[in-house]
């Protein structure tokens, strides 16, 4: 077992003791889950990113977003095992493993590791298994009328998630439901009938990837897959927009679907570019934000507003989204929601002391939520994981793509940093990005780039991928 690799490279200053102590908190959770496991195509223990304090095991989902995070320039080394940890052999070849619904999430946390690191290895593999796994559920998954990929909602495992329709009673899985409604199921794959925004906007983004992935390798293109993608992200812009709101709807079904707001499902819309200018627009404007943050779906449920509280996977922040949305605000040109985000994710850091899963959206105070099978009197109250990776690394995300403004691509790196008011410095050093280590200063305030220097020289505010060594980066704002 090769446990020989550093836990934690990155060290973040900056002139706000705020901002330092909540990234100190964030990278001290992230080590902390760093630890030996063993399963999907890892012959032996290996360092794994599990998926919080209160968990054992990597989860798909959760492996794939940690690692697109930033954890692939962090910890490269434990993020390339993590990603094999949950791939499974099959008849059909090396795929992805999982709960089904959202595993193709994995296919962009093993791009982003692809482009953080240029490990080609890795992506021959990555590329048989996004495509054998495309391949499972467009037989499986994917609705013959309407063209959309059944399931729930990306990370909505819970019934807190759902309409009334699909909590089954006495269980808190949505896994359930097909048992308890058979009469009800879908006539093919699992069985769960519903169409979910963030789901959907996940497999049309994984389409991209599976070309992009061929491209690098240098393999035929395979024009099928390059126009389902294309297919789906306008069945998403036509299907799923709510004219009347100026918002996308959060479920279709049989049943009427469900018009609340997804926040994952708008920030993936967004920042997939899979929405339109004017439906970019509108969403920025008419996402309802909490006092603490982007809600995972709002409003909440009648089943649990009556009892004075918020479902477990609905209304309630879960950091991890806002990441992806305050990037998402940012890339269209909406630096002010970035801002109210990051600002009340870094308070709530430096209040709790660790990364909890899951925020009061009200409060701001630790959480659970509200969902069937819990404890209480009620039967309803459920506790928020402690020291949760994919908040931790939420944190990681919007510094890196954030404040520092990194964006990536086959090309290289390059740089749209943004500095609120009264942040004006911001330094990370122990950066590893393919061949080079990187520490990088940022200075000023707002988002043009005045000047950028590559090792006290003035050049473009891009590098390349094929940079070497170790370089410092200084960039002025203005």
């Amino acid at each position: 077992m090769n446990m020989d690799q550093p836990l934690s490279t990155l060290v973040l200053t900056t002139n706000e003791p705020a901002i330092n102590r909540a990234f100190r908190i964030a990278m001290g959770d992230l080590s902390g889950n760093i630890q030996p496991f063993k399963d999907g195509l890892l012959d032996e223990a290996c360092p794994v990113i599990l998926a919080g304090l209160d968990y054992d095991t990597p989860w798909t989902r959760d492996a794939a977003i940690n690692v697109w995070n930033g954890l692939g320039l962090a910890q490269p080394h434990a993020s390339r095992n993590t990603l094999l940890a949950v791939l499974e052999r099959s008849d059909a070849g090396i795929r992805i493993g999982g709960q089904y619904w959202d595993a193709i999430i994995w296919a962009m946390g093993a791009w982003a590791y692809y482009l953080y690191t240029g490990d080609r290895d890795f992506l021959r593999l990555a590329e048989e298994a996004v495509r054998n796994s495309l391949r499972r559920f467009e037989a499986e998954e994917r609705d013959p009328e309407t063209g959309l990929f059944r399931g729930p909602a990306v990370y909505g495992d819970g019934v807190a998630a759902y309409p009334d329709r699909y909590s089954p009673g006495g269980t808190s899985s949505i896994l359930d439901w097909v048992r308890a409604n058979p009469g009800k199921r879908a006539p093919a794959g699992y069985g769960i009938p519903m169409h979910a925004l963030s789901t959907n906007c996940v497999y049309a983004q994984a389409y991209r990837v599976a070309g992009q992935m061929r491209r690098e390798l240098g393999l035929p293109e395979d024009a099928e897959v390059e126009a389902q993608g294309e297919a789906l992200a306008e069945r998403i812009r036509q299907r799923f927009w709510n004219h009347e709101k100026g918002t996308f709807n959060y479920i279709l079904d049989a049943q009427g679907g469900s018009d609340h707001q997804e926040g994952l499902g708008h920030a993936f819309a967004l920042l997939f570019g899979l929405a339109d200018a004017d439906q970019a627009r509108l969403v920025l404007d008419r996402q309802v934000i909490t006092p603490h943050g982007i809600p995972c779906v709002w409003p909440s449920y009648a089943r649990y507003t009556a009892q004075g509280g918020f479902g477990r996977h609905s209304g309630t922040v879960w950091p991890f989204i806002s990441a992806f949305w305050g990037e998402a605000a940012l890339l269209h040109h909406r630096p002010d929601l970035f801002e109210r985000e990051y600002k009340k994710f870094t308070d709530t850091l430096n209040r709790h002391g660790q990364c909890a899963e899951i925020v009061h959206p009200e409060t701001g105070e630790v959480y659970g939520g509200l969902q069937e099978n819990g404890s209480g009197p009620d039967g309803l109250q459920w506790a928020s994981c402690m020291r949760q990776t994919w908040s931790a690394s939420a944190y990681l995300r919007m510094v890196l793509t954030g404040l520092l403004g990194l964006r990536f691509s086959t090309a290289g790196l390059t740089f749209a940093p943004h500095l609120p008011a009264g942040l004006q410095r911001v330094h990370l050093s122990g950066l590893s990005y393919r061949g080079s280590s990187l520490e990088i200063t940022v200075l000023g305030q707002g988002s043009r780039i005045t000047a950028f220097q590559l090792d006290g020289e003035q050049v473009e505010p891009a590098l390349r991928a094929s940079l070497t060594g170790q370089h410092t980066i200084e960039v002025w704002l203005a």
